[in-house]
């Protein structure tokens, strides 16, 4: 598969996987970013999760955040961190990863926001110590692609959900370019689909709007992808009520021939879809934002 030039045949292939797991239901978060070394923030009420961003100066600088940043969710679930990241501070402060995790946690962060399967000294265990502090895993990445052939990489992700089963999600994309291995919006939309044939058993492949454009997320979504990160809470339209991020991110999933069906951090789905089309179905047992 990896080796095909035939894209159309391989989304064909990928879509149907896509709609056996989720039918015609594509889910995406609205995210507000929070620095991690201080300064002023705001959480607008549109956020359906509060990401704290970028990687911590010590331990306790990392805990004051999460401290000062969960005072004000009012309910909204808060992510942060590379578990990477995470890794390394752990070495550095002397203390094990469980233990930081779980002061973390306690602290009232939920979820780490992402692991990059690339950077992990030992992803199996890191992501069972996430696991076991009371965390959960926002997602599983990529940090930098190291090899044109991702089929392989996508091999060893499935093998480790296998032996940790509490992935939820996986993107594909890498997060970071590498100039040694460039990609085009072919390359990028194949490797979606290759992702969803050959991990059978995460259920959602994720494309972040933010990072990769509405664009190539519209097209990854008719290529296997289900779940769209990164979408602005912003509630503004300076470029008119059709460019509105809630708006734009509806109509591109329609586009794509999906219905939108918007979640928060948890994977809970909201009822409170204030735009939506006719013949959008909601999920059972939703919860209320």
């Amino acid at each position: 598969m990896s080796a095909t030039r035939d894209i159309i045949s391989l989304g064909m292939m990928a879509d149907g996987v896509r709609r056996r797991l989720h039918g015609l239901q594509a889910t995406f978060v609205r995210v507000v970013d929070v620095p991690v070394n201080g300064g002023e923030f705001s959480i607008p009420a549109t956020a359906r999760e509060i990401r704290i961003v970028g990687t911590p100066s010590t331990r306790q600088a990392a805990l004051d955040r999460v401290r000062e940043v969960a005072a004000s969710t009012r309910g909204i679930p808060l992510s942060g961190f590379s578990l990477a990241d995470l890794e390394h501070m752990a070495a550095v402060e002397g203390e094990t990863l469980r233990s930081l995790l779980e002061a973390l946690c306690a602290a009232g962060l939920e979820l780490v926001a992402d692991a990059p399967f690339d950077l992990l000294q030992d992803a199996r265990r890191s992501i069972e110590e996430v696991n076991i502090s009371g965390l959960a895993l926002a997602r599983l990445t990529i940090h930098r692609l190291s090899s044109p052939d991702a089929s392989s990489l996508f091999k060893l992700v499935a093998q480790l959900q296998r032996r940790v089963g509490v992935i939820r999600t996986f993107a594909p994309l890498a997060r970071s370019v590498n100039p040694a291995v460039p990609t085009t919006g072919y390359d990028d939309v194949k490797r979606v689909a290759l992702a969803r044939l050959i991990i059978g058993n995460i259920a959602s492949i994720q494309v972040d709007w933010s990072l990769y454009g509405p664009k190539l997320a519209q097209v990854a979504l008719t290529m296997g992808a289900d779940d769209i990160d990164g979408v602005s809470p912003d509630g503004g339209a300076p470029d008119g009520r059709r460019r509105a991020p809630l708006e734009e991110i509806q109509r591109n999933i329609r586009a794509a021939g999906q219905e939108p069906l918007e979640r928060n951090g948890r994977f809970e789905i909201l009822e409170d879809l204030p735009t939506a089309g006719p013949g959008l179905s909601q999920a059972s047992g939703v919860a209320r934002a």
